[in-house]
């Protein structure tokens, strides 16, 4: 399975028990619009290998091929789902469906859950992270078992389809997006995020995008923030995930100060759309802009790097270019699907070492 043959081969199901997302088998990749659930986050993973996405652990284990379990709710439905398939013999990762280190540390402060959080990870075959912080709790909980058995696998991204690029000319572009939407949540540093946007539409006259699903709430608190006339632009409505994509593209960069180390739909984004991500501190953005991500740099030195990339349309193309280099190598479907297809054969060999070694004793 370590050979390119093998990557071609590899199918594998991700299984999200109990859950409200569609199911789906992904025969070809999709196009934009297209199926019932765009190809991103753990649908990708699906996707990428052109395997399925299901709920039901019945179906889930039909499939008749390697799992990526996930942890969700309460936790019972994956460890429910987690004894049947290894029942079934099936090869099975397992990985928390929300993986933001706020998320993790609020679905873990409950016993009942963390008691069956420690159990699941323990039994299962391995651990996928979509962040390398997700992969040290993995390893820590896991504790003297190989440390191959746990991988961080970045969230996949269809970067070599060109059905997925959503760039659009240069003068054509104009403004800041926004990647940050939740004021409660302390670790999105949604406000800051929001008075450096003001002070670089000051500065340069570009206007701001916002997303606003919090209403009249909302509004009233982004008036406070009193940008200048006509330059802030809000999105009310959820939109259709290309129809988003379009939005996002026609502006010059994504600006966050995002710090709760999530595996990075933002910057996901912003690669479909061939623009910069600037400021957050998520997996993909630490991967594919390691010169404009937030990791290691104050709010200042964000604001002026966002602040020479709006200014300067060649800074921005290769920045570009470089992230879109490092995603292809990275992040792409093609480079997932390899990486994937070798870790699951790692796994099968483990459990075969581990079978003899059991009969041998």
């Amino acid at each position: 399975m370590t050979t390119s043959q093998g990557a071609a081969d590899f199918r594998l199901t991700v299984l999200n028990p109990g859950g409200r997302d569609p199911e789906q088998q992904f025969h070809s990749v999709p196009a934009p619009s297209e199926g019932a659930h765009p190809p991103i986050n753990f649908h990708a993973f699906a996707a990428c290998t052109l395997g399925t996405f299901h709920y039901s652990r019945r179906r889930a284990i039909a499939e008749d091929t390697p799992v990526l379990l996930l942890l969700r709710s309460d936790f019972r439905a994956s460890e429910r789902a987690l004894h049947d398939l290894k029942k079934q013999g099936r090869t099975v990762a397992v990985s928390l469906k929300e993986t933001g280190l706020h998320q993790i540390a609020k679905q873990l402060c409950d016993r009942a859950k963390l008691s069956r959080f420690m159990k699941i990870v323990a039994q299962a075959d391995g651990c996928i992270a979509t962040t390398p912080e997700a992969a040290e709790i993995y390893q820590r909980v896991r504790g003297k078992q190989d440390p191959a058995t746990v991988a961080f696998i970045p969230t996949p991204y269809p970067i070599e389809d060109q059905r997925w690029n959503f760039s659009v000319p240069a003068n054509e572009q104009s403004g800041i997006f926004v990647g940050t939407r939740e004021w409660d949540v302390p670790s999105r540093n949604h406000f800051i995020a929001l008075l450096v946007a003001r002070q670089l539409c000051d500065a340069t006259g570009e206007p701001v995008s916002v997303v606003n699903l919090d209403g009249h709430k909302g509004c009233r608190l982004l008036d406070e923030l009193k940008f200048p006339d006509g330059k802030l632009r809000l999105v009310e409505k959820p939109k259709p995930y290309s129809d988003f994509l379009r939005d996002v593209a026609r502006h010059k960069i994504v600006l966050q100060l995002d710090r709760s180390h999530v595996p990075g739909q933002v910057a996901g984004d912003a690669l479909l759309c061939r623009i910069v991500c600037v400021g957050g501190d998520g997996a993909i953005e630490r991967i594919a802009f390691p010169k404009t991500c937030g990791e290691g740099q104050t709010i200042t030195e964000i604001a002026s790097n966002a602040l020479d990339l709006l200014k300067n349309a060649d800074l921005r193309a290769a920045i570009v270019a470089e992230s879109q280099e490092r995603a292809r190598e990275r992040l792409s479907f093609q480079a997932m699907r390899s990486q994937l297809a070798k870790f699951f054969a790692s796994l099968r060999k483990d459990k075969t070492t581990d079978s003899v070694d059991s009969r041998a004793k």
